[in-house]
């Protein structure tokens, strides 16, 4: 068994049941910052096309939008949470360190704190998966 396959084992193992409403709450929380992020793009483009890395500002902020929305409800049902939560990565490094640390480290500043509870969240549901109340375990339980 290697170190990812252990990690997995011990995450499906030591899963606490109020993670399962914390993982629903942080799904529903990416969703909505989707759908904020496509009502505002013009706001998106204008925090990816300030940062100093080479990319495409509308593949950065499609890519925003289409990882949160989508995301956040795979991760809000439990549907392969590990994965989904990995494409957010990405992002939350970029915002914490990229563009909301550039606004300084104080408490006015929501955002960079949003981002970074965030952050941590999506790092421990990588880690202990989908638990108990998802589809994930549904599809385990009811294989025919």
């Amino acid at each position: 068994m290697n170190m990812i396959d252990r990690i997995g084992h011990w995450g499906d193992t030591h899963h606490p049941a109020w993670l399962d409403f914390l993982r629903i709450g942080l799904g529903a929380l990416l969703f909505f910052k989707g759908i904020s992020f496509i009502s505002d793009t013009q706001r998106v483009m204008e925090l990816v096309s300030n940062l100093d890395i080479q990319l495409w500002t509308v593949t950065a902020v499609h890519y925003v939008a289409f990882a949160h929305i989508f995301g956040g409800l795979m991760i809000a049902l439990g549907v392969l949470t590990r994965l989904a939560a990995a494409f957010q990565l990405p992002i939350l490094v970029t915002a914490v360190f990229f563009v909301n640390l550039r606004m300084g480290f104080s408490y006015l500043n929501s955002e960079l704190w949003l981002s970074l509870v965030t952050l941590l969240l999506i790092v421990l549901f990588i880690v202990v998966g989908s638990g108990r109340l998802s589809m994930d375990e549904y599809m385990r339980k009811h294989d025919h």
